[in-house]
């Protein structure tokens, strides 16, 4: 799918792009949206570009993500996506630049695209091109990054209280909730680490989209946008790792707190085997089947061997409970 971004008035307008044999002069952003081999050709014909299939763009090697070629950037960063679920993923996007004019290709709908979209329709600079569309679109992808982070940040904050704070009808074991909170913490980690790889490859696009060309020179503003944006992302990938660390601890927490509840466990049927080991022994004794038992012929053999049963049970549990092993 095509989309195609002109400047009309003081916004830019989409147009779905469905005449594939001519494209807008003043268009400014071109989004590829899982193009059609037809629709590739066209904008390669139309815009002079070339445009990478899904299998360059999943290249991981620096050269085959960042370069020029013909005069124009290309540059494919990893962005997030769908991380609003319990199944979130990253996929590669790239963002060509051209005489001003801005192609990206996507597989994906990250969503700062779509807040870039409703942004660019309620009002743009007078000369908008195709270099402003790039900054706003990266500075949405570091502002949904640090969004992500925050939520990731507060929901490890509740895990930890979930753990070392429980309500008090959770603060014995269930086997349930334990499951639930290691599944919490699992997925917490894994989308923190989604957000780290994006934003490492964000951080190599900005580096490399800070250098001047002949067809692109940064104004004043646009030079210190970009650098606030590597200091975003530098403090947002710290944040990263620093929360990676904090859910480290907390599953290593976690995990211990499953072992002191099966020490437990364990420690309760130690006990009970102890307790239960000298009654058993006496009724072991006494349901022996020898002939000569003088004890069997007592007229209050019976009860005795009842009193003698509770006595050594009872024993070693006051012992237990004197030595606060219970």
């Amino acid at each position: 799918m095509i989309a195609i971004f002109s400047p009309s008035q003081s916004a830019l307008k989409k147009s779905a792009g469905s005449d594939l044999s001519e494209l807008p002069a003043d268009a400014v952003w071109i989004d590829l949206e899982k193009p059609t081999p037809e629709e590739d050709r066209a904008v390669e014909r139309l815009a002079g570009v070339a445009v990478p299939t899904r299998e360059d763009m999943q290249e991981i090697e620096i050269s085959s993500r960042l370069y020029i070629e013909n005069g124009a950037r290309y540059m494919t960063a990893t962005l997030v996506c769908a991380a609003d679920t319990n199944s979130p993923r990253i996929s590669p996007i790239t963002f060509i630049l051209s005489n001003q004019r801005l192609v990206t290709v996507r597989y994906d709908a990250p969503k700062p695209f779509l807040l870039v979209e409703n942004k660019l329709a309620r009002g743009v600079a007078p000369g908008t091109n195709g270099a402003m569309v790039l900054l706003e679109l990266l500075d949405a992808v570091i502002d949904r990054c640090a969004d992500i982070l925050e939520r990731v940040g507060a929901d490890i904050d509740q895990v930890s209280r979930d753990i070392f704070e429980p309500d008090a009808s959770l603060r014995t074991g269930h086997a349930k909730r334990y499951s639930d909170i290691l599944i919490a913490i699992g997925r917490k980690g894994d989308l923190t680490s989604k957000v780290r790889e994006s934003l490492v490859s964000i951080g190599r696009l900005v580096t490399f989209v800070t250098a001047e060309t002949e067809d692109v020179k940064w104004s004043k503003e646009m030079r210190a946008q970009l650098k606030t944006m590597q200091r975003d992302v530098g403090s947002l990938s710290d944040h990263a790792s620093y929360l990676s660390n904090k859910i480290t601890f907390v599953l290593d927490a976690m995990l211990g707190v499953v072992n002191l509840e099966q020490n437990n466990i364990i420690k309760l049927f130690s006990v009970m085997a102890v307790v239960l080991m000298p009654p058993t022994l006496i009724a072991s004794v006494y349901g022996m089947n020898f002939r000569l038992m003088p004890e069997l012929q007592w007229e209050h053999g019976y009860p005795m061997a009842l009193a003698m049963m509770l006595c050594a049970a009872v024993v070693p549990y006051l012992l237990f409970k004197w030595k606060k092993w219970l």
